[in-house]
């Protein structure tokens, strides 16, 4: 049966997921909205294969844990032979979550997260998430994985010494939503023992952030983890806005901490980089420095030109090298943006204005 002039300017979705429950369940979520279609279902990954070659999907969503091959094995020889839009359906377990991790690392756009329980009303709730991935999926600039060898690349990365004021005075702050799980790393590989406290809002659901940070402080010279509250922000460091929790910067004494907050969403966002980058312009000032990474719609853009007319020295991610460049774009012509650089220049940027004004107190 052919398809009309108006369905094949749908964005064409294959589901691959084990469970026929589940493949129902997104099929009528998916085929609810006026822009998609589902072209196929299937149950596992060697089903998955042969409908990739005849239907020619658009965008891919994929289970973690399927039987004759599992999901994470087949996105990795997919995107090396093959490469596409893919959205992970990714459990809510600490498993899940260390193997979401992974697909974002082989090259996955995003992921949803599977309920544990009830979950056709968890599928249901999460519905207008799992579309706006899959819409933006479709669009994302789609990338092969980094050769094996490049994840621990950093640690042998010869870095200079920053100098104690640097470290000390300056904090360095990053937000960043889809394709920033990869970006946040290679800002973070290049970054010395010395570094200044580096503070985080990834946009990403609960469950997810510990593995995140994990993840990252396993590669990294300097230390991440998952951020909590009241705790001073220490050289070195990195702190990571845990899911569902707001992250910002405070005052105390001389010293910065951090501050966790449940409050409304901001943006449709908890954690939201609005209000990280608001709070450092507050009480930061000049002594920040701005990151603007991958990820869509606008979250932080107007709150990093607050961080800009309040002193800080604000860099953001180019075009060629996001993901999705709606942050960065967004921040761009809200005025809040000094530079734009492809990603891989943007660690060396920020450590050379950090070593060129030795940590004294002014713009850079």
């Amino acid at each position: 049966m052919l398809m009309s002039e108006s369905q094949t300017r749908r964005i064409k979705v294959l589901i691959v997921d084990d469970s026929a429950l589940i493949r129902s369940l997104l099929s009528e979520i998916i085929n609810r909205q006026p822009d998609m279609v589902v072209v196929g279902a299937a149950p596992d990954p060697i089903v998955a294969r042969d409908m990739i070659r005849n239907l020619n999907p658009d965008v891919l969503t994929l289970d973690v844990e399927m039987p004759r091959m599992d999901g994470i094995e087949f996105l990795e020889k997919l995107m090396r032979l093959h490469p596409m839009p893919v959205v992970m359906v990714s459990t809510m377990t600490q498993q899940g979550a260390e193997t979401t991790m992974r697909a974002l690392e082989l090259g996955a756009v995003d992921f949803v997260a599977k309920p544990k329980l009830d979950v056709s009303k968890g599928m249901q709730a999460s519905a207008n998430d799992l579309v706006e991935k899959v819409r933006l999926a479709a669009t994302a600039r789609v990338r092969r994985p980094a050769p094996p060898s490049s994840a621990s690349a950093g640690k042998a990365t010869p870095v200079l010494a920053l100098g104690s004021r640097a470290s000390t005075e300056k904090l360095i702050i990053i937000g960043a939503s889809t394709g920033g799980t990869e970006a946040i790393k290679a800002v973070l590989l290049p970054m010395p023992p010395d570094a200044p406290g580096i503070v985080i809002t990834q946009h990403m659901p609960p469950g997810f952030t510990k593995s995140f940070a994990q993840r990252l402080d396993s590669l990294c010279k300097i230390s991440v983890k998952e951020a909590e509250d009241g705790e001073r922000i220490l050289p070195g460091h990195a702190y990571i806005a845990p899911g569902d929790y707001h992250l910002l910067v405070k005052k105390s004494g001389a010293n910065y901490v951090t501050a966790l907050s449940s409050g409304e969403p901001v943006n449709r966002h908890r954690p939201s980089v609005e209000v990280l980058f608001r709070s450092v312009a507050q009480c930061v000032g000049s002594n920040a420095i701005g990151i603007m990474l991958t990820g869509m719609g606008k979250d932080g853009a107007a709150a990093m030109l607050e961080m800009k007319r309040a002193g800080a020295f604000n860099v953001a991610q180019d075009e060629s090298t996001c993901v999705v460049f709606g942050m960065p774009k967004e921040a761009i012509a809200a005025g809040g943006v000094d530079e734009v650089l492809p990603l891989g220049d943007i660690p060396k940027r920020v450590l050379g204005a950090l070593r060129a004004i030795g940590g004294v107190r002014h713009r850079i």
